[in-house]
């Protein structure tokens, strides 16, 4: 059996990699044991060529390729159960073809997701840095300057910077305290608890739930196109592409869509009860299912969601970048007339 915990498991770059490998592997007409020892001799990262040893030595002694891959420990057990159907329906290559696209686009929607939080969250600090200095370095001079003019900063002002030094004289301690919950928040993100727990603030936060549902949505048709064209049947897939979806409302979708095929609804019709997508793409399928070319729609379904989830993302970054230089104007600009108004009134009065 494998390990999980002593390994850690492949990033959906890595996933897309070495599905593309062994698809071009298998087209080649070359044997999974003879590839792996191709790959084995060709990678050069020590962790890549202990995952390729544990994978050749089980296919040595004859087990299947499915089951050389759970030896190692680090594929999803999405990806395991992809490559037994493969190999039960003798459509192995085309399996490994279609997990490679569903990694590679995986991987291209969470780099997505990474930079639609690290642009705004970057601004963030830069204001808290801007704003951190002006009330520490800045008006500290301007209150010596009341002083030697013989007054005083506004009740806000001087309030401002006594918390400003309040931050200086303990910024040891508040910088030592934020590095420990980013350390904490980074480990408890790599478990799979943390990382559900997440994700879960990223399904629920009302400025970002449509785009989860959209990104849900996009993954569904991914999981969808690739189990149809495995082979699979509608229920079974169905049943499997419900398991990678993380939020909850298209879960309940998909449950719903379940129920209705049960019932006698035929699927395309099902697809638009639950809501899972717009009616247009649901008229698609349904061709796709008269021309027996369903698995390619919902490709192009999971293309165009992608398209979509990548111009929202867009739209959300240039709508926070003016928003957040705003904010930072305002409050800088309160701080500065909090203390530039009285101090023009006191010039203007010696003068």
């Amino acid at each position: 059996m494998a390990k999980q915990n002593n390994r850690r498991p492949l990033s959906p770059s890595e996933l897309s990699a070495f599905c593309s490998q062994i698809s071009l592997i298998l087209k080649a007409g070359i044997s999974v044991q003879e590839g792996i020892s191709i790959m084995e001799d060709d990678n050069q990262n020590a962790f890549g060529e202990e995952i390729l040893k544990i994978i050749r030595e089980h296919a040595q002694i004859g087990e299947g390729f499915s089951t050389c891959l759970e030896a190692a420990g680090v594929f999803p057990k999405y990806m395991l159960d992809m490559v037994h159907i493969g190999e039960q329906s003798g459509r192995l290559e085309e399996v490994m073809d279609s997990l490679s696209d569903y990694y590679e686009r995986n991987e291209a929607i969470s780099k997505s997701i990474k930079s639609a939080v690290t642009y705004p969250a970057l601004m963030i600090i830069m204001m808290l840095v801007v704003i951190g200095i002006l009330i520490i370095k800045v008006l500290p001079i301007f209150n010596e300057v009341f002083a030697q003019l013989g007054s005083q900063m506004s009740s806000m002002s001087q309030g401002i910077m006594r918390f400003g030094m309040v931050l200086n004289r303990y910024s040891a301690v508040i910088i030592a305290l934020l590095a420990i919950v980013v350390i904490v928040m980074l480990i408890v993100r790599k478990t799979s608890g943390g990382a559900h727990f997440f994700a879960g603030l990223f399904h629920r936060f009302p400025g970002t739930r449509k785009l989860a549902e959209k990104i849900s949505a996009g993954r569904f048709a991914s999981a969808m196109a690739l189990m149809l064209s495995s082979g699979l049947d509608v229920d079974d897939s169905l049943s499997m592409a419900k398991e990678l979806v993380e939020d909850e409302h298209i879960k309940s979708k998909v449950a719903q869509c379940q129920e209705n095929i049960a019932g006698g609804t035929s699927f395309s019709e099902a697809l638009t009860q639950a809501g899972i997508f717009p009616a247009v793409y649901a008229r698609m399928i349904s061709v796709g299912f008269k021309t027996g070319s369903v698995d390619g729609v919902m490709k192009k379904i999971a293309d165009r969601y992608e398209i979509e989830v990548g111009e929202q993302i867009d739209g959300l970054i240039s709508v926070l970048e003016p928003t957040l230089v705003a904010i930072l104007s305002i409050i800088v600009g309160m701080i500065l007339l909090s203390v530039m108004l009285p101090l023009m009134g006191i010039m203007s009065s010696i003068g």
